[in-house]
């Protein structure tokens, strides 16, 4: 497996927005994420400074990557584009971690 961690944020006036709509989030999407080799995925909120924290395993980077280009995806995309910074793509805007210590 392959960890990854990567941070994003959040509009500072809908952190319970987005809480919401991740509980539960829809049903298609996690179908995707799983079969796309997505597992363990968590995302923390730093309500102080907007922050959100991801962190996932997966398979393979193809297969991760190959998420985005899902109908599912796509929508979602768009679903959260008015609660988080997006790309011109409604990709959330986000950076990806450098891993410096893992203790299993």
């Amino acid at each position: 497996m392959i960890r990854k961690a990567f941070v994003m944020q959040v509009n500072a006036n809908a952190h319970e927005e987005y809480e919401r709509r991740h509980n539960p989030i829809w049903p298609e999407l996690e179908a995707v994420l799983k079969d796309h080799g997505a597992h363990h995925y968590a995302i923390y909120l730093d309500k102080a400074r907007n922050l959100l924290f991801a962190t996932v395993e997966i398979e393979s980077e193809e297969r991760w990557n190959a998420v985005a280009n899902t109908d599912v995806c796509q929508r979602w995309w768009q679903h959260m584009r008015d609660v988080m910074p997006a790309n011109a793509d409604n990709s959330p805007v986000s950076a990806e971690l450098q891993e410096v210590f893992y203790l299993e």
